[in-house]
């Protein structure tokens, strides 16, 4: 547990449940709070450079408005091809991303930022996973979509559902930054700001 008389509050700057439900694997008594900002790339901005803007964007967003947090922002862009795949939004923009990405490898940047409200400090790190697609008919693509309905989340599989059926193969030094908050980084970072864990 983080000792009450001398850390300061976590927040997660997030409205994402799987972001809270991830979060509270850790056993640390936390916040959510959702940081509204704007979310859209900047022309020309690699998609790791989105992903991280906005990852400390959001931490920071939460800082200002409660000074002497420890605040947790993530962000995550997915790319194929180094280009951007966005939130699909619809069932026809969905069945459209995985028709393109089946067969394929995608890469998903999954940005952490840890910023300390007690000087200002930000810790941050990209965390990427490598993701290859099964090859699977439009029939097995589209039933998917009817029932698991992943339309807010970037490349439409939601792989701590019926998504992971999608999916051939996942590379990463940290499993959990493909659901949206790599978690190995993130117990780094608290270490570094004097988080303990285990309650000793």
């Amino acid at each position: 547990m983080i000792p009450s008389s001398s850390t300061p509050r976590l927040i997660l700057a997030s409205s994402s449940s799987y972001r809270r439900e991830l979060l509270g694997r850790l056993h640390l008594p936390f916040e959510a709070i959702a940081p509204h900002i704007i979310e859209t790339p900047l022309p020309g901005e690699a998609p790791e450079a989105t992903a991280l803007r906005l990852a400390r964007a959001k931490a920071e967003a939460i800082a200002l408005r409660h000074p002497g947090a420890l605040v947790i922002g993530s962000d995550q862009v997915a790319t194929l091809d180094g280009a951007q795949i966005g939130k699909p939004g619809d069932h026809a923009r969905a069945l459209a991303q995985l028709q393109t990405m089946r067969g394929r490898e995608v890469v998903f940047h999954t940005a952490l930022c840890l910023w300390d409200g007690r000087d200002g400090t930000a810790q941050v790190e990209n965390v990427q996973v490598f993701v290859r697609f099964r090859d699977l008919p439009d029939a097995e693509l589209d039933a998917y979509l009817r029932i698991e309905q992943p339309y807010d989340c970037a490349g439409s599989a939601k792989n701590e559902g019926l998504g992971i059926a999608l999916l051939e193969r996942i590379d990463s030094s940290d499993p959990t930054a493909l659901t949206g908050l790599p978690l190995i980084a993130l117990t780094g970072m608290l270490r570094r700001a004097g988080v303990r864990f285990f309650g000793i």
